[in-house]
């Protein structure tokens, strides 16, 4: 009998590509999304498709009598922007959505993983100095890393008192085919477009910021593979944690000069207002991945962008 997975959020840039990265290894997938931001066509058409808000109580009957293998809980409010101006609705999203599949899982007499997408950038904050490993002292500087770090306690408690077989992925920053590019959150999606479009990159700050920008396909194959690693006992917050990313830094200027070779332009870039709540410096140490989940990188930058870029020019002129 095959394995079933649920994929919450797999209409989304992210999601998608998961339910695509599970059907490929054999899961019979279904989708759950109330497409408010995920996009239809971004379905694989192998995958059923439930429309529901994760906060719903049919989303709750879904996972406890689903006889699901996996859960991957990727559905949330992403903008970290967002989560400044309105905390309460990002909460309510992104902790009460949680709680309600977790509270699902614990009743399920299938007992299925929770694959928690967290964030590697947004829950360690700028007190210590990158790369900044799972055991890292926590302090976001975000509502929106407040409320990933909040749903890790739960799934710490959840493995603890419940037995809930629970990880979290702390993704660092994930660009590649499908993200949108008219959100806030994604710059390789908006410069991509902007090259397109010959229009400059607009680069807030002075542009010497660091993120660690890990491909999709990367991040898919992470949670294929968190769905089946045997797990270390649930103790403490961070033992079934592990830092998504490519512990390579780089600079939002050096994203621009990266993407502008690849585009083979070399066009202008602006500066803009720095924002609130974001990060100077984030990249993560992914060593711990390796050795959980048998996880590592694989594509480069470099790479990576040419990719995407190519997915956005072929979408533009289709």
């Amino acid at each position: 009998m095959a394995l079933r997975a649920l994929v919450t959020g797999g209409a989304g840039f992210i999601g998608s590509h998961v339910a695509d990265a599970l059907i490929a290894a054999g899961y019979g997938v279904t989708v759950l999304d109330d497409f408010s931001s995920g996009k239809r066509e971004n379905v694989p058409a192998a995958a059923e498709v439930a429309e529901l808000d994760v906060r719903d109580a049919d989303a709750a009957a879904l996972v406890r009598d689903g006889g699901f293998d996996v859960v991957c809980h990727l559905a949330a409010q992403i903008d970290v922007r967002k989560s400044v101006t309105d905390p309460v609705a990002d909460a309510s999203r992104n902790v009460l959505g949680a709680l309600n599949l977790l509270e699902a899982v614990r009743a399920a007499p299938s007992r299925p993983r929770f694959v928690f997408s967290s964030t590697g950038g947004a829950v360690y904050g700028d007190q210590e100095p990158p790369p900044s490993a799972e055991s890292q002292a926590k302090d976001p500087e975000s509502p929106y890393g407040i409320a990933k770090l909040a749903v890790e306690y739960y799934l710490s408690y959840y493995g603890r008192v419940h037995g809930i077989e629970a990880v979290a992925l702390r993704y660092a920053n994930v660009y590649g085919p499908r993200q949108d590019p008219r959100g806030e959150a994604g710059v390789v999606a908006i410069f991509c477009r902007r090259l397109l479009e010959r229009e400059p990159l607009v680069v807030f700050g002075d542009g010497l910021q660091t993120r660690d920008y890990v491909y999709v396909g990367d991040v898919a194959r992470a949670n294929v593979l968190a769905a089946r690693a045997a797990l270390p006992a649930a103790r403490r917050l961070d033992d079934r944690a592990y830092n998504i990313g490519t512990g390579v830094p780089t600079s939002v200027l050096g994203l621009a000069a990266a993407m502008q070779r690849a585009a083979g332009v070399n066009g202008a870039i602006t500066h803009a207002p720095a924002r609130q709540g974001e990060q100077l410096r984030s990249f993560v140490d992914v060593r711990k991945a390796g050795s959980g989940l048998g996880w590592a990188p694989e594509v480069s930058l470099d790479v990576g962008v040419r990719l995407t870029l190519d997915w956005f020019r072929r979408a533009q002129d289709g």
